[in-house]
């Protein structure tokens, strides 16, 4: 597990309000070079993951029999990610179009689940991705499409995109495969030019299965300037075709949670963050990725973080950057269009992008091989032929990649 807990000093403060003093409200902060001393030191294609780091209660989730507790179980899995962030206020790496990100969890029930995602768009930026676990029966897909915005003495990365988890041996009232529709909250980093640095998420996030009539309105609570508190969220599960509210949730979501029902007045803690034990994902040696990979491609930026070496990180972040803007140059003059490796245009529902293959094995173990042969995931794994395309010009290869680094 890699932890960020750098804070901004008074030299970096100074530089952060000269770079934002000169916005307005509302401008777009995507296309503005930030400083490395506020980035984490992963991308945002493997931040998603952290949204996965419970894999045992998406295990308990589909378990249960009763519709409604398996929605009270999937509503648990979804706010349990949450409290995984720096200790910092950081902001993940940008994707470059193309880069994509694997990984793998060996689950408690000696099963595996896998997970591929892939920027599919630049401007504006989509982080598309992928997770099942075959043996169990779980899949989720989703696009996530982050909006950066300058509100003064906040930055807000407004988080547009759905994502759908889908139960795929369950069925619902109306004998159609279970699906879940959720949406993010949107991310808020307070007092950038007045005050101390604080990391809030804000506003309503839904958890919807329209096909066993529920949903989950979930709000993240942002401090009042005089009242309030930090980091509470206050939530209703619903039955949707009647209003009834059938638990409601409180508390914070960095900190301990807590469910009521309802119908018999019992009050219970719903997941205890101080507690909890993420389960993070494993990830192919360096030395076996592309140079496309999330990891390998941002060594030397996420090395030289770890050594809070920031000129040399903002070197190796320009070098990336500016080959990508090549790049897209090129393609403009030759009239080429750039398409995603790993995923395809869906016409499904809100989501994007969908994974380019279909995953439709009669066995997991079937699945399985289908998922692999997309890219590389396993340690030791080889590409299969349709996805060892030779890497961008000016890539070096892994092995220069750690050498030249150390």
């Amino acid at each position: 597990m890699t932890i960020d807990v750098d804070e901004v000093d008074g030299e970096h403060s100074n530089m952060l309000l000269s770079i934002i003093s000169s916005l307005r409200p509302g401008s777009d902060l995507s296309r503005i070079t930030l400083p490395t001393f506020i980035l984490e030191r992963k991308s945002m294609l493997e931040r998603i993951t952290n949204q996965l780091a419970h894999p045992s209660l998406l295990l308990e989730a589909h378990a249960c029999d009763d519709p409604v507790d398996r929605f009270v179980g999937v509503v648990k899995w979804y706010l349990s990610g949450w409290h995984i962030t720096p200790k910092a206020v950081k902001k993940p790496l940008n994707p470059v179009l193309s880069e994509y990100f694997t990984c793998y969890w060996d689950l408690p029930n000696n099963t595996k689940a896998y997970y591929i995602a892939e920027q599919t768009s630049h401007h504006p930026p989509k982080s598309s991705y992928f997770y099942m676990s075959p043996e169990n029966h779980i899949r989720v897909d989703g696009t996530l499409v982050p909006r950066s915005r300058f509100l003064g003495n906040s930055a807000a990365s407004l988080m547009e995109g759905h994502a759908y988890l889908t139960f795929l041996d369950r069925t619902d009232f109306r004998g159609q495969t279970e699906r879940y529709e959720l949406t993010q909250p949107n991310m808020y980093a307070r007092n950038i030019l007045i005050g101390k640095l604080k990391y809030e998420l804000g506003d309503h996030s839904l958890i919807l299965c329209p096909g066993n009539d529920l949903c989950a309105d979930i709000e993240f609570k942002v401090k009042g300037i005089v009242t309030g508190t930090y980091n509470a969220i206050a939530g209703k599960i619903i039955r949707q075709s009647t209003g009834d509210v059938l638990y409601e949730i409180s508390g914070k979501w960095n900190e301990v949670m807590d469910i009521k029902n309802m119908k018999t007045g019992v009050k219970k803690v719903f997941f205890d963050t101080l507690k909890a034990k993420p389960q993070f994902p494993l990830v192919r040696p360096i030395t076996e990725q592309d140079p496309l990979e999330s990891r390998r491609l941002w060594l030397k930026v996420t090395n030289a973080l770890a050594r809070k070496d920031h000129n040399v990180a903002t070197d190796e972040k320009f070098k990336i950057e500016d080959r990508q803007r090549q790049e897209a140059k090129q393609r403009e003059e030759e009239g080429v269009e750039l398409r995603p490796r790993l995923f395809k245009e869906a016409n499904d529902g809100k989501v994007e992008f969908i994974i380019h293959k279909d995953i439709d094995g009669k066995t997991p173990e079937e699945q399985t091989k289908q998922i692999l042969s997309i890219a590389p995931i396993l340690p030791g794994q080889q590409a299969s032929h349709e996805f060892d395309i030779p890497p961008p010009h000016g890539h070096e290869t892994a092995e220069q990649a750690e050498t030249e680094d150390k």
